[in-house]
């Protein structure tokens, strides 16, 4: 049978009595420790390559190390790309509310006081493994969705594609000056928008004609499927209510729920129109690709007829001729 490895710590305190008391107590719930060292001379990069070299589950430090600044080290760690979802337990002898503070700046996922307590260091341990084991867990979902959609995406394309969406709305995101979480939901939505489609049948998606009522409604259920995927994912919250929303119009003739202006979520109408622009710039089975200002020219034609956030589109055009003008991707389409 096959024995369960051990989850590891890596501990850094370079006080002896504090360093095995810490490793006693994590001891006693099977953890396996590994000591990691800061001798003079080391850089800051050197710790961190200890820490990647060891993956651990869980890193233990002091803020206060001879030769180095555990505060600093935490920060490096949280910006490797190995050690970025370590998470990190800082510790001080000291209450230094100024300390607490830069801590938490520095990315750390705990703070506690020495002399360390075992019931309330186990029991953030454990806590912070079960959910980085959560979070890798999540990603391995996400991944399968990825992968997933490329497959879809694959089997309905035709050629290969000018410019994607998903290459579009990091930069209209920060145009917009959205912030960084509301970007990421946009460029993974754009990955993952056309995931519902998995439930429409091929001789629905390879129709070269226009689709009957019935077809129609088959395909605009796509959006609740999407939106269903994404459900348990606390965390994606918002990339559910993208792909569920994006259909909506400003005038409230969208699908599902006819929302009305601003009823449709800020990120739902920031993608529509990303969406709309990238489809009628690459070749689709039914219609051939436009140029960039006949799409152009057809959004604004849509916010005419209320169908889309008037001054939503007039920035997006902006975006486009500023970058345009500057050289950048959007002249791939043209």
């Amino acid at each position: 049978m096959n024995q369960i490895s051990p989850l590891r710590i890596f501990l850094l305190d370079d006080h002896p009595y504090s360093r095995i008391a810490s490793a006693d107590l994590l001891r006693l719930n099977n953890y396996q420790i590994i000591e990691g060292e800061t001798t003079q001379g080391f850089s800051c990069g050197q710790v961190v390559e200890q820490v990647e070299k060891v993956a651990p589950d869980l890193v233990l430090m002091d803020v206060n190390l001879t030769y180095q600044n555990g505060i600093e080290l935490c920060q490096a760690i949280k910006h490797s790309p190995a050690g970025q979802n370590i998470p990190v337990i800082l510790t001080n002898a000291m209450d230094d509310p100024q300390c607490r503070l830069r801590s938490r700046a520095s990315g750390a996922d705990a703070y506690l006081l020495k002399p360390l307590e075992r019931v309330e260091l186990l029991n953030q341990v454990d806590l912070l493994i079960q959910k980085k084991k959560l979070t890798e867990s999540v990603a391995q979902i996400e991944q399968v969705l990825f992968r997933l959609a490329a497959v879809i995406e694959e089997r309905y394309a035709v050629g290969e594609a000018s410019i994607t969406c998903s290459q579009l709305v990091a930069g209209f995101g920060q145009f917009l000056g959205l912030e960084q979480g509301q970007i990421d939901d946009l460029v993974f939505a754009a990955r993952l928008h056309d995931l519902g489609m998995i439930q429409v049948p091929d001789e629905i998606m390879l129709k070269q004609g226009p689709l009957n009522s019935t077809e129609l409604d088959c395909v605009r259920d796509h959006v609740h499927v999407a939106a269903t995927i994404f459900e348990p994912l606390a965390g994606r919250r918002a990339v559910g209510e993208i792909m569920r929303y994006h259909h909506e119009r400003w005038d409230g003739s969208g699908y599902p729920d006819g929302l009305q202006g601003k009823e449709i979520p800020l990120l739902a109408q920031v993608f529509q129109i990303i969406d709309i622009f990238t489809a009628l710039t690459n070749n689709r089975r039914y219609k051939q690709a436009v140029n960039t200002a006949h799409a152009l020219e057809i959004l604004q034609g849509e916010a005419q007829r209320g169908w889309r956030n008037p001054a939503m589109v007039e920035k997006f055009v902006n975006f486009i001729n500023k970058n345009s003008t500057e050289g950048s991707l959007v002249q791939q389409l043209d």
